[in-house]
């Protein structure tokens, strides 16, 4: 998933279509450059694109209680790897051209871990508290970037984020009677997010964006494929169209963001993106009659209060 904390990755270079279908794309790209300046585009593709993030969760939830969470991970991760594929129809073999092939397994693994934790809560807990959680990744920054990329971070920025862990201790209760362990697997989740980021950083200062776009899809959908052999589930009828339409709106809805956020100001565009949780709040009440309770408000408000506050922050940091 594109994170709004981190500088999105520039847009990979696909091979552009010939003759009439290039003609029809530029004639579409510029009636809609003319309908809406680049600001209102960048709105446009960040809130379409969190919608067809959150109802590709609704449709994991949907099915959760009988595909393992692992298994939609693999079918998620393996059609990205496939809709990533055509990238590279110039030349295929760029990607085994690669300086960095550990580097790539070592982000491909955390961000299935991460993926994998998100899916998990997806299907055990409210809709609006697992997008909730996946959205504490800015919090774990502060640490990662400290012990990671050696970075001074300021004390204000330490502090919030610090605030924000109560939050996520609010979801827990680990000291109630109420202790949900599944909101501890939502926050593993977000800092393996965060090591992804860190990761990135780290990859991008020698190999192409597309390159990392296709060890990522390539190692999520290989690592989730070792445990979905063991647990595999046959789908039924239907459940093949969910899993393609599933597939299809995880890569869908983050083209579609990581597309805004090139148009806009990344910042300024970072609390539009956590209309997810809104959008989760929504749907879980309409499709599964879900309704947060108390502490889930307040954990909620605490992360995305904080979450925004660092990512807000962070451009002025690294101006």
């Amino acid at each position: 998933m594109t994170t709004p904390e981190a500088k999105p990755d520039p847009a990979p270079d696909l091979p552009p279509p010939a003759g009439p279908a290039l003609r029809r794309s530029a004639r579409l790209n510029l009636a809609f450059d003319a309908w809406l300046s680049p600001a209102a585009q960048a709105i446009f593709f960040v809130s379409i694109g969190s919608l067809m993030l959150v109802v590709m969760a609704a449709a994991v939830k949907s099915m959760g209680d009988r595909i393992p969470s692992f298994e939609l991970l693999f079918f998620r991760s393996a059609i990205g790897f496939l809709l990533v594929l055509p990238i590279f129809i110039k030349n295929p073999l760029e990607p085994l051209q690669t300086k960095r092939p550990m580097m790539h397994l070592v982000r491909g693994a955390l961000g299935a871990g991460g993926n994998a934790c998100f899916f998990w809560t997806i299907t055990h807990m409210l809709l609006a508290d697992s997008m909730a959680l996946q959205f504490s990744r800015p919090l774990f920054m502060i640490p990662l970037a400290i012990f990671f990329l050696g970075e001074r971070v300021p004390f204000n920025r330490t502090m919030v984020s610090i605030v924000g862990f109560v939050g996520i201790l609010l979801y827990a209760r680990p000291f109630t009677s109420g202790f949900d362990a599944n909101a501890l697997v939502g926050a593993t989740g977000a800092m393996f997010g965060g090591l992804v980021v860190v990761s990135i950083k780290k990859l991008a200062k020698t190999e192409p964006t597309r390159v990392i776009m296709f060890y990522y899809a390539f190692w999520n959908a290989l690592i989730a494929l070792i445990p979905t052999l063991f647990i595999w589930v046959q789908p039924e009828g239907w459940e093949w169209a969910m899993l393609t339409l599933i597939g299809f709106l995880g890569i869908s809805g983050q083209a579609l963001i990581t597309k805004g956020l090139t148009l806009g100001d990344a910042s300024a565009l970072a609390p539009l993106d956590y209309s997810r949780i809104v959008y989760a709040a929504l749907l879980g009440f309409i499709l599964f009659g879900e309704i947060p309770g108390v502490w889930s408000f307040a954990g909620m408000a605490i992360i995305v209060a904080s979450s925004i506050y660092l990512v807000m922050t962070e451009k002025k940091r690294a101006a």
